[in-house]
């Protein structure tokens, strides 16, 4: 045995010990037509080295239809750039995921608060029932009773965890995409006005996400067309809507989560500038989100 062979099995021995002792982590964005990731390392986020489509139907709707060949596609991406030891942290699409805000009616939360939401059953006008649900609680800024209840069907998060099992990675968490976005967004959003309404855009490749926070509460959620001239009418159509249903709102903030085509005509047609979300080094605030997962 030479002494490069020797170099070799010394590295493939040491090397299990050396991920249990230091864990790299991979923070996967997944949507229904594409996937985004990027590595962190000694606590850094490390440039953006995952970014692929997906084929037409591998997913719809947040949830995976194809699992065996996109598992797949996950476990040869890792591989390529040596990363199949890694931890995965993942945020679902945003279609996976329901959210409502809601108040608990009593003085304290109880500790299994999710298990006790399902007892009572409230009426909640999911698409799925509350018993066939996996529930994620959230405190809200403001009054403590409100929480952000997020919920996703328990067999589309089985569907996914088969997919990581499939591409043979350590699957360490699903996270709703949700969150992630709104947590770096925390501190800007608490430095508004009570009766501002911020806007927040978020495009993807055929349509925009619109959602609307008042005090860094989500209070309305809406698909906009792609397309320039119907996604502008459509958003002032929304806002029309909401204003009636709260004429406190009176300011506005426009964010987005990345620079958009059509940004000029927005801006002219609300009458105020937009500011573009930093992500830092990270790939999209979905990511950032993720990586704020593991802090304390």
């Amino acid at each position: 045995m030479n002494l490069s062979d020797l170099t070799d099995e010394l590295r493939q021995r040491v090397r299990p010990v050396w991920s249990r002792l230091f864990p790299r982590q991979v923070l996967l964005e997944l949507h229904d037509d594409a996937l985004r990731g990027q590595v962190i390392r000694s606590g850094r986020p490390m440039p953006v080295s995952i970014e692929t489509p997906l084929p037409a139907l591998t997913c719809r709707d947040g949830r995976p239809l194809e699992k065996e060949p996109l598992g797949d596609l996950i476990g040869d991406l890792l591989v390529r750039d040596d990363l199949l030891d890694a931890v995965v942290m993942a945020a679902l699409p945003p279609g996976a995921v329901d959210w409502r805000v809601i108040v608990w009616p009593f003085r304290d939360w109880p500790e299994d608060a999710a298990e006790a939401l399902r007892q009572i059953d409230p009426p909640l006008h999911l698409p799925y029932p509350l018993q066939e649900a996996t529930i994620d609680l959230h405190p809200l800024p403001g009054e403590p009773a409100q929480m952000l209840l997020v919920t996703a069907p328990t067999q589309l998060v089985d569907d996914w965890i088969d997919v990581f099992n499939l591409a043979g990675v350590h699957l360490d968490r699903l996270a709703p995409s949700q969150i992630c976005q709104l947590a770096p967004l925390s501190g800007l959003l608490a430095q508004g006005d009570p009766d501002e309404l911020v806007l927040l855009l978020d495009p993807a490749a055929d349509h925009c996400r619109l959602l609307m926070l008042r005090s860094g509460i989500p209070v309305f959620e809406h698909r906009l067309p792609g397309e320039p001239d119907q996604l502008l009418s459509e958003l002032m159509r929304a806002l029309a809507f909401y204003r009636r249903q709260d004429q406190g709102a009176r300011s506005l903030r426009l964010l987005i989560t990345a620079p958009l085509p059509e940004q000029e005509r927005i801006e002219a047609a609300l009458g105020l500038p937009a500011w573009l979300c930093p992500a830092g080094d990270y790939g999209s605030l979905v990511l950032q989100g993720l990586a704020m997962q593991e802090q304390p």
